[in-house]
């Protein structure tokens, strides 16, 4: 006997109550999770419709008090059914509860007051207002204010009650007397609050090149045969793979169809949307996370009644909740962020994929750098592969030299910037071009030590080093811990304690005394606090408002700037020194997308790498614009030690306020593993990156195997396990699959 677990209703804030029903033998084979059922539903067994997220054939109750579901619903909106499925594999495949999956999924769990504004009206005929003004003109003194409504009500109906008031000036007492009368009436109508960026911008005729239309071609040759495949598109930098999306994006929406582009942070936002915008206009639509709950709510509301064809937006914007979605496309897949770092820790990649098998849609992943799991699966068949091998405009790549470091400072030289990229930059700022200077550090950060005993000060609750700060205070980049900047060690005593300031902020400081006459604008996470921070930062920049532009690493992805001809990459090695078996991708990644941003242009581009190890492989490639060879390295290393690609890893973290309870549980569970699956390698448990964070200490188990599906079987034996237990209540324990940074 099988058993489904059917939640109530998910238009209900309440997502935590699931029913248990008995699945009828005639159902058995045709129900599935995610479909939408009628069950009878309290004493009165009144009929009510549900969406089964679980289908099990261990019962949670006694059988005796289980009621058999009546029947499945045959047309019912498939939307909330997609979602659902997708929740449940999410709750499958990255380990999490059904609850949180379903709040991942469905993210605005409450209705959020509806906007509204309100139109007035005639309310008699045209040809009875135009005498009613008629006698109000031939009175004396007669009101101005009325006079003017109906004259404008005349040429043009509805008018919005603000244009009204304001812009013709007439009063609400004017209108309220006319609307007595029956004259006019008010009407209040459902506005959605739009935080799209609303520029005035005039299309432009955009032609492929010939290796942009075989992409574009190839891709809705297979749509309109109905073969809906996942497509990689591996293109150079400024290979014009947004022209490609574009083509393909109007294609689908001529066929009623919408469509989600995922991006991988906020500051891509701006440059994105107005691509897209200039493009099909009030058809698009964004979600960030710097949206309030009353804008999201909206946006969600208008792609439901088909307003928007298109939604932008970060990780999230995957789950926009539209009826008939045609195509998904993720700019940029190799970035980070599009793994989730809070439970339920998904990726975007294989969930977005799994949401176009639900739909019926088309994938599009697009990057200069694809991640290796991405080029692996294209190069194997399991992805189409694309290439663009040249500029959309025909440009020359930039040409890219490499600093050695060692030799800077051998040489005397210890400042930020080499005497190289000195030169280069007096010589663009002479030709009233731009620079982009690119370190990946931020603000004046630095961990803060003793130079005569070798303290390190930390932070008093998470196992980490505080950094030094503008202002005179230190941080915790953690918990928020905050305390002022001490004068001297509390250590050994010495008033020889300070940070290494090699921030942005810094950075900036030394560019402004060595080129006082240059327009400096400095863009990392301390400049882009406000609302709109990326927005006005980039804008200024392309409007060559600035002639530098400083930043982390979100001023080296995906932005499109034709003057910009120098771009110097101030110590490329600090990513190659994580300990994490991504950091030589990640430098790749960064070091190529940093030299992509020059030259982009009809002027040639020049790009300098600074950096202590010249011969690395991930610098050298990097600088040689060549993904091929660096692919090849760095999967011959992946393949050796077994990492992702070439195997999964399952990370397991154990929380717990009390050491000897995360210690203890984190012990039972690796037994369990073991226990559960022998040839699945086991390796710990042991301390996690960070020890201990906000006073909770925490314990890391990884588990590798080639075979996804039994790392899933052992998480599954886990989370049976826990559920029973009844020790170590004070611990709690998540998981990551494939982990992209060190647990």
């Amino acid at each position: 006997m099988l058993f489904a677990d059917v939640i109530i209703d998910i238009s209900h804030e309440r997502l935590d109550k699931t029913f248990q029903y008995i699945i009828p033998d005639q159902l058995v084979n045709e129900l599935t999770v995610g479909m939408q059922v009628v069950i009878p539903f309290g004493k009165g067994d009144r009929a009510i419709t549900g969406y089964v997220v679980d289908i099990t054939d261990e019962p949670a109750y006694d059988i005796d008090k289980l009621k058999p579901i009546a029947r499945i619903v045959k047309d019912s909106l498939p939307i909330e059914s997609q979602l659902i499925s997708l929740a449940y594999f999410i709750k499958r495949n990255y380990g999490s509860t059904m609850n949180q999956a379903l709040k991942t999924v469905i993210p605005i769990r409450r209705r959020e007051a509806e906007k509204q504004k309100k139109e007035i009206s005639l309310n008699i005929s045209k040809e009875a207002a135009r005498t009613e003004l008629t006698e109000l003109m031939a009175r004396k003194n007669h009101a101005i204010g009325k006079e003017r409504l109906l004259k404008e009500l005349l040429e043009v109906e509805p008018l919005d009650w603000e244009l009204v008031t304001k812009k013709l000036q007439v009063s609400s007492a004017h209108i309220r007397d006319l609307e007595a009368k029956g004259i006019i009436r008010i009407e209040k109508v459902r506005t959605y609050r739009n935080p799209h960026i609303n520029r005035e911008a005039s299309p432009k005729q955009i032609l492929l090149n010939e290796e942009q239309e075989a992409a574009a071609e190839g891709i809705k040759a297979d749509i309109d045969t109905g073969r809906n495949y996942t497509y990689l598109i591996h293109g150079v930098t400024g290979s014009g793979k947004t022209e490609v999306y574009m083509d393909v994006m109007d294609h689908v929406i001529s066929m009623g169809q919408q469509v989600i582009v995922l991006i991988p942070e906020i500051a891509l936002t701006y440059q994105t949307v107005m691509r897209f915008y200039t493009r099909f206009g009030d058809r698009v639509s964004i979600l960030n996370s710097r949206m309030s709950l009353g804008e999201r709510f909206d946006q969600f509301e208008r792609a439901k009644s088909g307003e928007i064809s298109i939604m932008v937006g970060p990780r999230s914007a995957l789950f926009t909740p539209f009826s008939n979605l045609g195509l998904i496309i993720i700019d940029e897949e190799h970035e980070p962020t599009y793994k989730s770092e809070v439970v339920p820790r998904y990726h975007a990649r294989e969930t977005a994929i799994y949401r176009a098998k639900l739909a019926g849609a088309t994938v599009i992943l697009g990057s200069a750098t694809p991640s290796l799991e991405a080029y692996s699966r294209a190069i194997s068949g399991e992805y189409k592969l694309i290439q663009l091998h040249k500029r959309a405009m025909g440009q020359d790549m930039a040409q890219c030299e490499i600093v050695d470091l060692r030799q800077e400072l051998a040489s005397g030289n210890r400042s930020m910037i080499s005497k190289r990229l000195r030169e280069l930059m007096a010589d663009r700022l002479s030709k009233h071009q731009q620079i982009m200077l690119f370190l990946n550090r931020r603000g004046l950060m630095g961990f803060v030590s003793c130079r005569a005993c070798g303290h390190v000060l930390k932070c008093p609750h998470c196992d980490v080093a505080l950094h030094l700060h503008s202002g005179g205070v230190m941080k915790c980049h953690y918990c928020g811990y905050t305390t002022k900047a001490m004068k001297t060690c509390p250590s050994c005593g010495s008033k020889y304690i300070g940070s290494f300031k090699a921030g942005t902020q810094r950075l900036e400081e030394i560019v402004k005394e060595l080129f006082p006459e240059a327009r400096v604008l400095r863009m990392d996470a301390d400049t882009t606090k406000g609302k709109d921070g990326h927005e006005e930062i980039l804008s200024a920049f392309a409007a060559h408002e600035a002639d530098v532009l400083i930043g982390t690493q979100m001023i080296v992805k995906g932005h499109d700037f034709a003057n910009v001809t120098l771009v110097g990459i101030i110590a490329a090695d600090i990513s190659l020194n994580e300990s994490d078996y991504h950091s030589g991708e990640r430098t790749f990644q960064l070091l190529t997308q940093a030299v992509g941003r020059a030259g982009r242009g009809l002027t040639p581009g020049v790009a300098v790498i600074q950096t202590y190890q010249p011969d690395n492989y991930a610098v050298v490639t990097s600088a040689n614009q060549d993904y091929d060879s660096f692919f090849k390295q760095e999967f011959a290393y992946r393949k050796l030690l077994s990492y992702p690609p070439c195997s999964h890893i399952l990370g397991i973290q154990v929380n717990s306020p009390n050491q000897k309870d995360a210690y203890a549980q984190a012990d039972i569970l690796a037994k369990l593993c073991k226990d559960t699956d022998p040839e699945v390698v086991c390796m710990g448990p042991e301390d996690a990156y960070v020890g201990k964070m906000m006073d909770v200490y925490r314990r890391v188990i990884y588990l590798k195997h080639n075979d996804y599906n039994r790392l899933v079987r052992v998480k599954d034996a886990i989370d049976k396990f826990l559920l029973d237990q009844k020790q170590y209540r004070s611990t709690t324990t998540w998981f990551d699959f494939d982990p992209i940074r060190t647990l």
